[in-house]
């Protein structure tokens, strides 16, 4: 397979194809190993699914109906591209007896159109608007996969991790907010097997493309006097738009503009290489040489010295996410969570910056108790192992899946080499006083 991300390529036989998978996917979900000929992204999406508790046996859940459903697809950003959607890929949907279905970031189904037989079809399995398809809840399948890796992915038959879903083969494409790279959800084509050609891999691709520039020329441009953004939330790598420039900063560069974003009266070196390093043996010389490097990226005036500090105010995602949360606006604040502040870094101060917004947000869901708000939490990477989200979700939507994934934590706690895990990420970090 030369292109890991296609699922089946010209020249290859289909039924030997579906045999073969059918025949690991067995293997997977009895043993669990996952033998050839699967490809390395569908073998790590199986692996995921099993961890968030999905059985092959599973189906998918319908979370929004009627004027609900309405009410969120009306004020959802992918809503001002449906049109497009419809126009570029709605005839090649129906002439194909495919269907054309648009979900969110969380993988819950928005939109679901198409050939009218297919469709009657795809209801029976909960392939609907409003039923929750991300791979936590569903397993692998391609706009759940989708938003789960942040990229264009096709699944082909036995690549379904529910059996119930194998006959079908889609193809889905990320649609990102073009102002803030965040992930606004997926475009998918779902159909028989004559999706499993590279073209509709493509095609998707293309269609998630056209729509980000459509959200673009619709999106009112940033005023004069709206200063940089910073975009920290769920990205190793932080993005800045400073006049009009997209930059997209190292960790290390991203950390410290985190810091001073939050530190509009300056730090000065040894509070910063305090942040910054948990090595104490790490010199002043160091840092200079990095602050040096990120003057140079962002051009003259931004980055002050003696304190060093920013000499505009720079708005990141994290303050929004906090300041929706001190006023209340639950709903909001988990809306614009995007997933932790820069989940790889280690500096010190960035660590717990990361666990008091991270901590304040699911304290917060758990308390309101919302089982839509929780749901998403749970099935989020960062909450598919939360042992007490899910028991509060549970506690307020105790359906199969949920109570079973429930179980499968509260079992992987109890051994104890789930307990060591728990006290590994619960730890307290233990740090030098500072910023």
């Amino acid at each position: 397979m030369t292109d890991p991300w296609v699922a089946l390529e010209p020249g290859a036989d289909p039924a030997e194809r579906v045999r073969l998978l059918r025949r690991a996917h067995e293997t997977f979900t009895t043993v669990g190993t996952v033998p050839r000929p699967v490809r390395s992204v569908v073998a790590e999406s199986w692996r995921r699914s099993a961890r968030a508790g999905v059985g092959p046996d599973g189906a998918a859940r319908v979370e929004l109906t009627d004027g609900d459903l309405g009410a969120y697809r009306a004020e959802h950003p992918l809503s001002r591209v449906m049109p497009l959607f419809r126009e570029l890929m709605g005839t090649f949907a129906a002439d194909g007896e495919h269907l054309l279905a648009v979900c969110d970031a969380h993988g819950r189904l928005l939109w679901v159109e198409g050939h009218a037989a297919t469709r009657r079809r795809a209801d029976r399995m909960n392939f609907v608007p409003g039923a929750r398809w991300s791979e936590s809840a569903v397993g692998t399948n391609a706009p759940g996969t989708a938003v789960a890796v942040d990229r264009p992915v096709q699944v082909f038959a036995a690549e379904h991790f529910i059996r119930q879903v194998q006959p079908w083969t889609c193809a889905a494409a990320p649609v990102h907010d073009p102002r803030t790279g965040r992930v606004l959800g997926a475009v998918d084509i779902t159909g028989g097997d004559g999706l499993a050609h590279p073209h509709s891999l493509g095609f998707v691709q293309a269609v998630a493309r056209a729509a980000e520039a459509q959200l673009a020329l619709l999106a009112p441009p940033r005023a004069a006097g709206e200063g940089p953004l910073l975009s920290a939330l769920g990205r190793d790598e932080a993005e800045l738009v400073l006049d009009g420039r997209r930059i997209r900063l190292s960790r290390r560069h991203s950390e410290i503009l985190v810091l001073l974003s939050r530190h509009p009266e300056g730090l000065s070196g040894d509070e910063l290489l305090c942040a910054l390093y948990a090595d104490e043996s790490v010199t002043p010389v160091t840092l200079r040489a990095e602050l040096a490097r990120l003057r140079r990226l962002l051009g003259p005036g931004l980055l002050a010295s003696r304190p060093y500090r920013l000499t505009a105010a720079v708005e990141s995602d994290a303050t929004v996410v906090e300041r929706r949360l001190e006023t209340g606006a639950l709903t909001a604040a988990a809306e614009a969570y995007t997933g932790p502040l820069l989940p790889g870094s280690q500096a010190p101060a960035i660590v717990r910056l990361r666990e008091r917004l991270a901590g304040g947000l699911r304290t917060a869901l758990i308390a309101h108790g919302d089982p839509d708000l929780l749901a998403d939490w749970a099935h989020a990477p960062w909450g598919e192992d939360d042992l007490e989200t899910w028991r509060a979700l549970a506690a307020v939507r105790p359906t199969a899946p949920v109570r079973a994934r429930l179980a499968a934590l509260e079992a992987e706690l109890a051994a104890p080499a789930g307990r060591a895990r728990a006290l590994i990420r619960g730890a307290t970090y233990l740090q030098r006083p500072c910023v």
